[in-house]
């Protein structure tokens, strides 16, 4: 059953329209219904084939207004890299106690970051983080000896992402309290981020289609010609 507010929500938003990216961020703080502060996420749908390893498309993006979430940060390092990553800000620091939490079940953290020596005992933990998208990479900034840089960075709005099997990228950009220009710029630098990515080998159009949506919205058709620079 769909609510009054709902309703009211969907009216506002033409299903047949391409809005630009500056509409968009305006629209989506007029048509939210929840009491909290929702967050905003971006759908991003590419042209590229997942299977295919060139084409599995990842990466990181350091939001300029950060995503208005603080994410909670767990540093497994050697001690000798204790008190630099706590001096940093990560919530949780240490090895082997949280290694044997996280085998119990425990997955009360939003990123892990890793040193590169320790990534040996944490390869077991496979089966827990990898399906949460937990598991410590390189190639997203999260194992690395600078555990003060990578952890300043995750606080400050650096976010990770990846192509979905079907060939879509889904994160969240920020939060409805926000002003609708910082929507728009942290919009506009995760698809720029995208955009620099694009493989060699993706044929034909690569930004097939994006769109907007804070929690429990309707989402907003963006027009992909109004975010390509």
């Amino acid at each position: 059953m769909i609510t009054k507010k709902r309703k009211i929500a969907n009216a506002k938003v033409d299903a047949n329209k391409a809005y630009s990216l500056k509409e968009a961020s305006t629209l989506v703080k007029q048509i939210n219904t929840t009491k909290f502060d929702s967050s905003v996420d971006l759908h991003v749908r590419l042209g590229v084939d997942p299977k295919k390893a060139d084409q599995a498309i990842r990466g990181t993006v350091s939001l300029p207004h950060g995503t208005g979430k603080t994410k909670k940060v767990l540093v497994l390092c050697t001690p000798d890299k204790e008190s630099e990553a706590t001096a940093a800000g990560a919530d949780f620091v240490g090895l082997d106690e949280y290694i044997t939490k996280i085998e119990g079940g425990w997955t009360d953290i939003d990123v892990i970051v890793a040193t590169p020596a320790v990534m040996p005992k944490i390869g077991k933990l496979g089966k827990v983080l990898g399906p949460r998208n937990l598991m410590p990479n390189p190639k997203t900034g999260t194992v690395t000896n600078d555990v003060a840089a990578a952890v300043n960075d995750l606080k400050g709005g650096k976010i990770a992402f990846k192509v979905d099997k079907v060939g879509i990228i889904h994160a969240s950009i920020g939060r409805v309290s926000f002003s609708p220009e910082k929507i728009a710029e942290n919009s506009q630098e995760f698809i720029n981020a995208i955009i620099k990515l694009k493989p060699a080998s993706s044929k034909g159009t690569y930004l097939k289609g994006v769109s907007m949506a804070s929690s429990m919205s309707p989402g907003i058709t963006v027009d992909t010609k109004s975010v390509q620079n």
